[in-house]
């Protein structure tokens, strides 16, 4: 890992155990509530893992708190300004691609700003999000090849779309210049079904 995706790493480890601590679970018990490995929760504490958004997705929906709250600090003012270049980059593609988390809300009803760039072939495909969870993408530039379950729409610079991202989803560039936009994630209800332990069943 880069030092910047290194750096980013120790801050969602530390606020992921803090959060879990806050909560009195084990290992085990957040593993079982996100669905995800007890190693997987170990390596993202620990900062030694670099794990990929759906895997935050998991962890924050199971502790409540919502993605931004993971890469943020614990206690934000009224009025958070994220500065050019300081947003958390929590997607990198293979041809330097990124997603970078610039702004977001806290919980109940998460709203999370991403600014996002594709480079030519490059494809980000994302897992169904919580039920209820919708998203607004703007292009500013070049192209952008939406998939939405089974439909798929092309979008150009200056176009947007709104979808309900509680399906699979994608966004595809297959032009041959690279691609930005920008999404807006509403996710509600964050935290609603986590207040209690996950059961031993």
């Amino acid at each position: 890992m880069d030092p910047s995706t290194a750096n980013l790493a120790l801050v969602i480890g530390a606020r992921v155990k803090q959060e879990r601590q806050a909560r009195r679970w084990t290992l085990d018990q957040l593993a079982e509530a996100a669905g995800v490995s007890r190693r997987m929760v170990v390596n993202v504490e620990q900062g030694a893992a670099n794990p990929s958004v759906g895997t935050l997705l998991r962890l924050s929906n199971a502790l409540g708190v919502g993605l931004p709250a993971l890469v943020e600090p614990p206690a934000s003012p009224d009025v958070k300004v994220v500065r050019a270049g300081e947003g958390a980059a929590l997607w990198t593609g293979e041809a330097g691609g990124r997603g970078v988390l610039v702004a977001g809300t806290a919980p109940p009803d998460v709203v999370e700003l991403w600014d996002w760039t594709l480079n030519p072939g490059e494809e980000h495909i994302s897992e169904a999000h919580t039920s209820g969870t919708k998203e607004l993408l703007q292009v500013h530039t070049g192209s952008v090849t939406l998939g939405v379950g089974d439909q798929s729409v092309s979008l150009d610079v200056g176009d947007a779309v709104a979808f309900h991202s509680d399906v699979p989803h994608s966004y595809r560039n297959a032009g041959d210049q690279p691609a930005r936009f920008s999404l807006a994630v509403f996710q509600p209800g964050v935290g609603a079904t986590s207040a209690t332990e996950p059961s031993h069943d």
